[in-house]
């Protein structure tokens, strides 16, 4: 079982502690965020809660039965009801099933806390275990392209019947 909760201010310390850990493991399917982002963090998870704030992204910490922070869950760029939601789980945690229930619960806040009808993700192309968490999760395949000179999928989900 996890638990997803909104971003806090006291958050601060342990999201940095879990994105120093699995900082590399990300890397391996996903573009680095950069020594900026850890130089600046309080910097950037400040700018985090202000657009929380305003309403037009939603950020969570996925929690596991224990407590323990294990995954972050984002909804981002919220407008004309849609949002782009990303995710990433502790390498620790992985094979769990804690990415396919972080998603299942974020697409039902975005339907019945958030006012959703849709959401679009993108994953890369060789990173098949977050293809199969938004498989399962009732998102469809919508186009390919490049992320950062990467090819990529996106995937579009819509959140009719989650209310």
């Amino acid at each position: 079982m996890i638990t997803l909760e909104p971003l806090r201010p006291d958050h601060a310390e342990a999201l940095l502690a879990f994105e120093r850990t699995n900082r590399a493991f990300f890397a391996r399917s996903i573009p680095d965020r950069g020594d900026a982002y850890f130089v600046g963090f309080a910097d950037r998870h400040a700018a985090l809660l202000a657009e929380q704030a305003e309403g037009t992204c939603r950020f969570h910490l996925v929690r596991d039965a224990a407590g323990l922070l294990v995954g972050r869950v984002n909804l981002v760029d919220l407008a004309d009801g849609s949002a782009e939601i990303g995710y990433r789980i502790a390498e620790s945690a992985t094979g769990r099933g804690i990415a396919k229930a972080a998603v299942a619960e974020a697409c039902r806040l975005a339907a019945t806390a958030y006012g959703l009808t849709a959401l679009t993700a993108v994953t890369t192309v060789d990173n098949p275990a977050s293809q199969a968490v938004l498989l399962r999760n009732g998102f469809a395949l919508d186009h390919e392209f490049l992320l950062d000179g990467r090819p990529a999928l996106a995937y579009r989900r819509g959140l009719a019947g989650l209310r």
